[in-house]
């Protein structure tokens, strides 16, 4: 990739920048060697420049292939990590979407700030986190997402704990899909515990499977994200994937085989602890779910809750903490998750 940085002298200015200190105002210029790319770096009348604009508190403004940026050091700085990522994807065959942008933004946070363990090329460009599914190549789009895809890569156990919208479930799946893919797994194992949040599933019509597969669904629109639409259907025909009810998983032992338990803050103790010793030769388990959303009774405790505490110390198994900031749905959600979040600790 051939990009070039040029840095105009910097000017006193009274501008704040992202560290709410006072920070000299500058501008750089990134030189993008393929036009068309930078068009489309650049977004349909460059709304992707608009929302780095907007997001850094930055000016940016497109010349051809050229970009200029305008703000605080510590701004264009950040501006300058994202577009250089996100051109980077374009070369390798990739198509940006807004959350792609934002994403690369939140990685240039966390990465200047040290506060993941990401990887830097000599070029100094952002080293993300990927799965390669069979339909597409997922990048980490924040810095937990980052930590919780390498725990994927080196761990055998691994909880993923926090909000809805961070990605636990749909990571763990995909990263699954990957496996099985590449051959290292024989088979994928999707499970959820089917409490009833104000519902009482023998009240639903139907037989068993038509009673719980609403409870699965999350786990199937990940799977047919990830993977064609007839593998999927062949694969579960043949068992090779697998999603079945918590209750359907004792006295078994499961080798060869990625075990994914989504939804984990509504086990009790005892099928937590059933669940996790499951565990057999050759596999990985992923355990994912909100400690802030348990709809056990009143009184019962969370097996989740009480597992990230009893197994914390163990090594061989690594815990991933997703906040309110990973949420990588729209940007409201995020806005109603801190709401909830600052009641509740009120």
């Amino acid at each position: 990739m051939n990009i070039q940085h040029q840095q105009s002298a910097k000017s006193s200015g009274t501008k704040n920048d992202k560290t709410g200190g006072a920070s000299d105002l500058t501008h750089i210029v990134l030189v993008f060697d393929d036009n068309r790319l930078a068009r489309e770096l650049f977004g349909q009348f460059d709304e992707n420049l608009a929302l780095v604009e907007r997001e850094l508190d930055v000016s940016a403004v497109a010349r051809g292939n050229e970009l200029e940026v305008r703000g605080s050091a510590y701004a264009t700085g950040l501006a300058r990590q994202a577009f250089d990522h996100l051109y980077g994807r374009l070369q390798e065959g990739n198509e940006l979407v807004a959350g792609d942008v934002e994403g690369a933004i939140r990685m240039a946070h966390s990465s200047d700030k040290n506060k993941t363990r990401l990887k830097k090329r000599s070029s100094s460009k952002l080293s993300l986190a990927t799965i390669a599914t069979p339909r597409k190549t997922i990048h980490a789009r924040t810095g937990n997402q980052d930590a919780y895809i390498r725990a994927m890569e080196r761990a055998e156990l691994i909880f993923g704990s926090g909000p809805a919208g961070t990605g636990k479930t749909y990571l763990a799946v995909a990263f699954a899909a990957s496996m099985l893919e590449r051959g290292i797994i024989d088979r994928i194992i999707l499970s959820r515990p089917a409490v009833e949040a104000g519902e009482r599933l023998g009240f639903l019509p139907g037989d068993m499977k038509e009673k719980v597969d609403p409870y699965l669904r999350p786990l199937y629109d990940a799977l047919y994200d990830t993977i064609p639409n007839e593998k999927v259907e062949r694969a579960l025909e043949a068992g090779v994937i697998e999603i079945a009810p918590l209750a359907f998983m004792r006295g078994r032992t499961l080798a060869n085989a990625a075990i994914i338990l989504d939804e984990a803050q509504n086990t009790t103790t005892m099928q937590m602890k059933m669940f996790l010793t499951r565990l057999g030769e050759n596999s990985k388990m992923i355990v994912t779910g909100d400690p802030s959303q348990v709809d056990l009774p009143s009184g019962q405790t969370s097996g989740l809750i009480e597992a990230l505490s009893l197994l914390a110390d163990i090594p061989g198994i690594v815990q991933v903490s997703f906040s309110a900031a990973d949420i990588v749905r729209h940007k409201l959600v995020t806005k109603i998750v801190e709401a909830y979040d600052g009641k509740s600790g009120r």
